[in-house]
């Protein structure tokens, strides 16, 4: 018996019609990420760097919110990164919905990141939860290039922080 190939995600910028099939990906995702209400990521994708939508056969299947360097985010993960580094892109959350996992959502997702950002300069940043474990995040994390620069125990979470370098610009891609 033949398997049928995996649908191709295809990556994008947010749109405004987006936030209705994102925010149940979101906290479908809780633990990894953090719960959040319609505003709350309204808010967010409002002040990202940058929020790409993976999408399968035109249905949002997974995204990644981005936050650059230098802005008043509350997160306590995002001010740890603030005081030890400078000009990054930290990826606040990353989230795919579970029927479309083992398709490299992921992978697609942050290999655009990496594109949109390449020779900005910008090292990318994130942490992934220790406790409560997450260890299919931080091999895939590890596996881009992510390396782990710090630690943290927030006492009911405990996060380990991670840093790939920046992408170099690509010369043949056309302005």
């Amino acid at each position: 018996m033949k398997s049928r190939p995996s649908p191709t995600a295809i990556v994008r910028p947010f749109r405004p019609g987006d936030l209705s099939k994102l925010l149940p990906l979101n906290n479908a995702s809780v633990p990894a990420v953090n719960e959040l209400t319609a505003e709350d990521l309204l808010d967010l994708v409002n002040s990202a760097l940058v929020c790409l939508v993976a999408d399968i056969n035109d249905m949002p299947a997974g995204f990644l919110l981005c936050i650059g360097d230098g802005t008043n985010y509350e997160s306590r993960n995002y001010r740890w990164l603030s005081e030890r580094f400078s000009n990054f892109a930290y990826t606040d959350r990353i989230a795919v919905d579970a029927e479309q996992r083992g398709q490299k959502i992921g992978e697609a997702l942050y290999d655009s990141l990496f594109r949109h950002l390449a020779g900005s300069g910008r090292s990318f940043v994130c942490e992934v939860n220790e406790r409560p474990p997450n260890p299919g995040s931080l091999r895939f994390h590890k596996r881009l290039g992510f390396e782990e620069v710090g630690k943290a125990d927030h006492g009911e979470k405990a996060v380990v922080y991670l840093q790939r370098p920046p992408q170099p610009a690509d010369p043949d891609r056309q302005p």
